[in-house]
């Protein structure tokens, strides 16, 4: 391609390639094309990322402790929000256009031999360009460490050519089970497989199916273990002006009086998992708790119980699955007293919509379904209206086929009849979400945010007790 192509058309270009959220099971083609890149994942030690929820809220609290402890990071995740370069970062900042840009024309002859030789069948995929683009930029900065999240399951994902020095394990639950199993061991299964030889496994608290096949492969690779509610974990945290304050056990006890910029039991519980991460992969030494309150003071979460409006209060959340789901509502529930609550909801279609639904059955006044536009796997609003008026009951859900539109209404909803604490919550999908903060988030109000801090309307409500005891379901 000429020089002369733009960003967009490079993005657009790359991503008409074979779906992320289709799998083709293989590892020869990313890992042909990083022998002819010359092994860049090999370049930067790596802290590799999986499980159902979680992935990447742990990435980023992990990458900005990283940074504190002085060390320069590069990060890859997946899904973006709303644009391809948020996958790829360094020191906490997307690459640039013309650094993405670069990074494609330097890699695509490359791409075009394994392309040529369609290995098990199938020309690479966009995700296993856009992997092999970030070990390139990692290599080329160079980092002292890669921070990966997987982009669905692990054995077989592009981000496996990597072998993770920690190999992070967050809760687990049903999700693509289309493509990694009916079964939550079926699911963990597939996400052991970040799990290498001589790893740390630091495992999230799990069901006992989940637990059970986590620790199996732990063994077999004859990796050490750190797990939550025995090792490491949430020992206490309490609602805050712009977050939460926790207190956490770490490598050398616990460490108290910690301020999260982030709201909800769930984003506690990760932050805690990426403190235990990073420790891990300093070889269990401690991090101060300057250290850790550092890091913490530098962690944004967009699209993460993330507050983007005020007059009335506007929150996104990515939650795409009734896990996510749940804990979200729980989150909303405890940090914010809105009265009216309105939802603004896109789903995809082969997700699990009856119970997303039912995750915010109770504290949604009215809801807004609406449905995505950028691409075709979005559950369409008429179909989404009649799942949700089934679960809800047709008085309660409205259906708005455009996301600004949808926006609009929902906003109008809650502000009805001088409501006194109105409150809007955009969720059901990374995308819909993405699609949403693009309306509502100006360039200089992102920059913004860096230094304002999120604060809670209304009165929380109190945390659920937690004695420091094994919580819930966990598998040990």
């Amino acid at each position: 391609m000429a020089d002369t192509e733009t960003h967009a058309q490079i993005t657009a270009r790359l991503q008409s390639r074979w779906p992320e959220q289709r799998v083709a099971p293989s590892l020869g083609r990313i890992n042909a094309l990083l022998a002819l890149l010359g092994d860049p994942h090999r370049a930067a030690p790596a802290i590799h990322i999986t499980g159902t929820n979680g992935k990447g809220s742990t990435a980023i609290v992990a990458d900005a402790l990283l940074r504190a402890a002085g060390l320069r990071t590069g990060r890859f995740s997946s899904p973006h929000l709303s644009r391809v370069n948020e996958r790829i970062s360094i020191d906490g900042e997307p690459i640039d256009d013309e650094r993405f840009d670069a990074l494609w024309h330097e890699l695509e002859p490359f791409v075009a031999m394994v392309d040529e030789q369609r290995i098990d069948g199938v020309e690479m995929t966009f995700f296993e360009v856009i992997t092999a683009m970030a070990f390139a930029a990692f290599a080329d900065a160079p980092v002292d460490v890669v921070v990966l999240e997987v982009g669905l399951g692990g054995t077989w994902d592009a981000t496996n050519a990597a072998d993770g020095d920690v190999a992070v394990i967050t809760p687990i639950d049903l999700d693509h089970t289309h493509l990694l199993g009916s079964t939550v061991a079926e699911v963990a299964r597939e996400k052991a497989g970040i799990i290498k030889p001589g790893a740390t496994a630091v495992l999230a608290g799990q069901p006992l199916e989940a637990a059970t096949v986590l620790l199996e492969r732990a063994m077999e690779a004859g990796a050490l273990v750190q797990r939550e509610g025995v090792d490491f974990g949430l020992l206490e945290r309490t609602p805050a002006v712009g977050g939460q304050v926790l207190r956490i056990n770490a490598a050398e006890g616990p460490v108290g009086d910690l301020h999260l910029p982030a709201h909800g039991a769930h984003l506690a519980q990760n932050a805690a998992l990426a403190v235990a991460a990073v420790e891990a992969f300093l070889g269990m030494k401690a991090l101060s708790p300057d250290i850790i309150q550092e890091g913490f003071d530098a962690v944004r979460l967009p699209g993460r119980m993330e507050v983007v409006r005020r007059g009335p209060t506007i929150l996104l959340d990515a939650a795409h699955n009734p896990h996510g789901a749940r804990a979200t509502a729980a989150a909303v529930r405890e940090a914010f007293d809105f009265s009216p609550l309105v939802g603004v909801l896109a789903v995809m279609g082969d997700k699990d919509v009856v119970g997303i639904v039912e995750a915010w059955s109770e504290l949604f006044d009215s809801v807004v379904v609406t449905q995505v536009a950028s691409t075709d796997r979005g559950m369409p609003a008429e179909q989404l209206g009649e799942v949700a008026s089934g679960v809800l009951g047709g008085d309660r859900v409205h259906v708005v086929p455009r996301m600004d539109d949808a926006i609009e209404r929902a906003v109008a909803l809650a502000e009805a009849d001088g409501a006194p604490v109105p409150g809007v919550v955009v969720t059901g999908s990374v995308i819909a979400v993405g699609e949403a903060r693009t309306l509502l988030v100006s360039a200089e109000e992102e920059r913004r945010a860096v230094e304002e801090p999120v604060l809670e309307v209304g009165e929380a409500m109190p945390p659920e007790d937690y004695d420091g005891s094994e919580p819930k379901g966990f598998g040990w």
